[in-house]
């Protein structure tokens, strides 16, 4: 596996709560996905949670209409937002657990908990061609839960990773974190799943994750809109990705010598 396999998702979401916080139509999301290609992101990200808080219906079909980047639609599985997703139909569409009083994704979705529910979700998205990934913690069980569902992509969910990382940098807990990514990786790849990851990466702790070889796409939105506030969105993205591209070229190299 090449460094160029990494590819990186960029979240706008957040594009979209510094406009609702005043109203009108600036920032606009579907801009900031126009220079997210510019500066080499390989896919857009954008989660229509059920209370509008940031990205809007509006949003969606515009995105749809205007990108030519892959869509990864995250989406909560109610009827709602299955009937939105076979209507748009986006390139992808990642199934995510939702609270509303919640300030960020808390967790990974509960597949194995949930595989009653969610393997019709599954079933309508796949038929409908729209590629199913379910957000999950980094644990066998939900693994393997994807894998009886039928979905053919998993996220994992890098949040416990990185608010180790940042209490710990180098310690214990930081290092669990990221063993057990780089395990549920691993047995991702052995179930036939491709493997993605995101939720809280920095321009630092991003460097362990994409090391690891078996993940095939980064998703990142938060980090990336606060980082453009002080240099710019172009310029935040191609920093992560040449992040990313050197750790996973340093990390083949290690492996070869």
């Amino acid at each position: 596996m090449t460094p160029r396999n990494l590819r990186l998702g960029v979240n706008i979401d957040h594009v979209a709560t510094i406009r609702n916080a005043r109203g009108g139509g600036h920032p606009d999301p579907v801009r900031a996905a126009r220079q997210a290609a510019d500066a080499g992101a390989d896919g857009i990200t954008a989660h229509l949670r059920e209370d509008r808080r940031h990205i809007s219906d509006d949003d969606i079909q515009r995105l749809i209409a205007s990108i030519d980047l892959p869509l990864n639609f995250e989406m909560a599985a109610t009827p709602e937002m299955l009937e939105i997703a076979l209507r748009h139909r986006p390139h992808a569409a990642c199934i995510v657990p939702e609270k509303r009083l919640e300030v960020t994704t808390e967790g990974g979705l509960d597949a194995a908990g949930g595989h009653n529910v969610l393997k019709r979700y599954c079933g309508r998205l796949s038929d409908a061609d729209i590629r199913v990934s379910l957000f999950i913690d980094p644990d066998p069980r939900q693994l393997e839960a994807a894998q009886a569902l039928g979905a053919p992509v998993v996220e994992l969910h890098t949040g416990a990773y990185c608010e180790a990382f940042i209490a710990d940098m180098a310690g214990t807990r930081a290092q669990d974190e990221l063993a057990r990514l780089q395990r549920a990786a691993a047995l991702a790849q052995d179930l036939g799943l491709e493997c993605h990851a995101g939720h809280g990466l920095t321009y630092d702790s991003v460097k362990p994750v994409a090391a690891i070889a078996s993940l095939v796409e980064l998703n990142i939105g938060h980090f990336l809109i606060g980082e453009a506030i002080y240099v710019g969105l172009e310029s935040a993205i191609m920093r992560m990705r040449a992040i990313m591209n050197q750790a996973r070229a340093d990390a083949l190299a290690a492996r070869r010598a």
